[in-house]
């Protein structure tokens, strides 16, 4: 355990090896039942651990939520965001600036852009000079619809070959979730599963959106469990009773016991997300304090 009370990764990998162990018998069931099983079982594991948080440099934003002061004063937010206590965020662009000029202005603020939601069109060698300049680990495609699972198959592959060359660049390249891809197309497959078998885990791997994922009544720990350690990053995101988006910790998720129950599965970076907040820097705050708070 660290000084602040979380666990390394040489601990949790410790713990994860000490459960598949002893959840042997429910992975090899298979499916969503097995995964559930898998889950909760896992949770009554770490339960034994102690009381568990999310550790301070596990915490990120994606400055999507930020979007409208970031492009009226972009030093001024970056600067906010230190106050607060951010360490890392994630990108949705860079404001008119170049990638090396986003970088002086995340380094005079002590901030490290660890990932950034980036597309596969264009210039994709320049999308991964521009995350290598940025001190980038990962970027992710943050959407894609299509209408028919062979549109999907395709597009999966298209991820496949794009991860390959972020891996060689050395970096890490996923795929981030809505609700849609929770629903089956054509009335057979659902694009998350054809992603998952298309794309190779190794090249590409999952940024779980968990409003979205509950948005389409799926249960996030059991989906995380049955894809075991592609998932690397949660885009934290609350949901309010009327299903809108929330600050965190003032909806209705239980993300003590999402986290308690996906503790072992390699998830390494918590993004605090809004989609649409009135006070985007109240946001932020309520959102790392909530984050740092957090027992489970």
């Amino acid at each position: 355990m660290t000084h602040d009370g979380s666990f390394t990764r040489r601990s949790m990998l410790r713990g994860a090896a000490g459960a598949a162990l002893g959840l042997g018998a429910a992975v090899a069931l298979g499916g969503t039942a097995a995964a559930s099983t898998t889950a909760d079982a896992a949770s009554a594991s770490t339960a034994a651990l102690g009381r568990l948080r999310v550790p301070k440099d596990a915490i990120s934003i994606q400055l999507y939520t930020l979007r409208s002061l970031l492009e009226e004063d972009t030093e001024g937010t970056l600067r906010e965001l230190a106050a607060i206590g951010y360490r890392k965020v994630e990108l949705a662009g860079t404001y008119g600036r170049t990638a090396t000029e986003f970088r002086a202005l995340l380094d005079r603020f002590g901030l490290r852009a660890t990932s950034s939601h980036s597309g596969i069109d264009g210039d994709f060698g320049k999308t991964l000079e521009d995350a290598r300049i940025l001190g980038q680990q990962y970027l992710a495609v943050p959407y894609a619809d299509f209408e028919t699972a062979q549109e999907w198959r395709d597009f999966a592959r298209q991820l496949d070959d794009a991860g390959e060359q972020a891996r060689r660049a050395g970096l890490q390249f996923g795929y981030h979730n809505h609700a849609h891809e929770f629903e089956p197309v054509q009335g057979r497959q659902r694009p998350i599963d054809i992603i998952t078998r298309q794309a190779r885990s190794w090249n590409v791997y999952l940024e779980l959106d968990l409003f979205w994922v509950i948005d389409a009544e799926v249960d996030p720990s059991a989906f995380v469990w049955k894809n075991f350690g592609r998932v690397k990053q949660f885009h934290v995101k609350d949901r309010a009773e009327d299903g809108t988006w929330a600050d965190l910790g003032t909806g209705t998720v239980d993300f003590g016991k999402i986290f308690r129950k996906t503790w072992l599965t390699g998830v390494r970076e918590y993004v605090v997300e809004h989609d649409n907040p009135t006070d985007p820097l109240e946001t932020a705050r309520v959102g790392y304090q909530y984050l740092t708070d957090l027992r489970f």
